[in-house]
């Protein structure tokens, strides 16, 4: 039961992550403010930029997540067929690839000397948000 209130709140929190400031980064001196970057500017960023990755940060941050949280919420209503349950566990494994490259890219632009980057709250309701999911579609639960 608990499985299913979890996933629901995701439906809410999924949204706050994607707007909430992941990192804020910028060069280390001290006339300069440091840009926050949320998963939507970074969507914007990269439409302007790269298509191709921009369609990929879509699919993991995005789709995937979002995918997984309403396709769980239908298999604990009893919408959906039991047996689509490993489906969603991959798409929860998809999206933690999106976390993995935020890390990634805190560690590389740490190690450039004049750069500064500090990890936002955004960055641990995402990563909660990508677990959670995660954890609702591993348990064992009884769709309706």
């Amino acid at each position: 039961m608990w499985q299913r209130w979890l996933n629901l709140s995701l439906i809410v929190l999924f949204p706050v992550a994607w707007f909430a400031p992941l990192l804020r980064a910028g060069l280390n001196l001290p006339i300069l403010g440091l840009k926050e970057v949320s998963v939507m500017s970074g969507l914007v960023a990269l439409w302007q930029e790269d298509l191709l990755l921009f369609a990929v940060v879509f699919v993991f941050a995005i789709v995937a997540p979002a995918l997984k949280v309403v396709g769980m919420a239908l298999l604990h209503a009893g919408r959906l067929n039991a047996r689509l349950k490993p489906v969603f566990g991959f798409l929860g494994r998809v999206a933690m690839a999106d976390i993995f490259l935020m890390a990634l890219y805190v560690v590389i632009i740490k190690g450039v000397a004049m750069t500064r980057v500090e990890v936002g709250w955004g960055l641990y309701l995402f990563s909660f948000c990508v677990l959670a999911s995660l954890a609702v579609s591993l348990m064992p639960g009884k769709a309706r």
